[in-house]
């Protein structure tokens, strides 16, 4: 099993989340699964640990559509962030939009973290896939 020993979620879909945390507990060890309604929240708790980089996340799980602060709104603010550790940002959506999919590949050219775009809901193999490059 592969071994992460910190992973945020951030969707507010209560389903998602269990089924995100149901499909990891099948393929990673991890010490820190963390689940955030809101990309706000998660972007306050990132902030507060920002001159402890191994206190942040190695995996974030992030959905687009949420209240409060949306997943494009989490992105601005991540990428502007003086962090150096390199985090696996998983984009997981239920759009099946082609403009949010290129809006994303955007993303990906602006940041150093590794970025991909997934949609829902996500399987085994892609849970597998996404942690083993982290």
């Amino acid at each position: 099993m592969i071994v992460i020993k910190s992973i945020f979620i951030i969707d507010d879909d209560s389903i998602t989340v269990f089924g995100i945390k149901k499909l990891l507990s099948s393929v990673v060890i991890c010490d820190h699964i963390t689940s955030f309604k809101n990309g706000k929240d998660a972007i306050q708790l990132i902030k507060s640990k920002i001159t402890k980089p191994e206190e942040l996340p190695d995996v974030i799980f992030l959905d687009l559509n949420m209240p409060v602060m949306d997943g494009w709104g989490f992105l601005d603010v991540i990428i502007a962030l003086p962090i150096k550790k390199m985090i696996t940002i998983n984009i997981v959506t239920s759009s099946i939009s082609n403009s949010d999919r290129q809006r994303a590949m955007t993303y990906k050219l602006k940041t150093q973290h590794r970025l991909t775009y997934n949609t829902k809901p996500l399987n085994k193999e892609e849970i597998l896939k996404i942690t083993s490059t982290s």
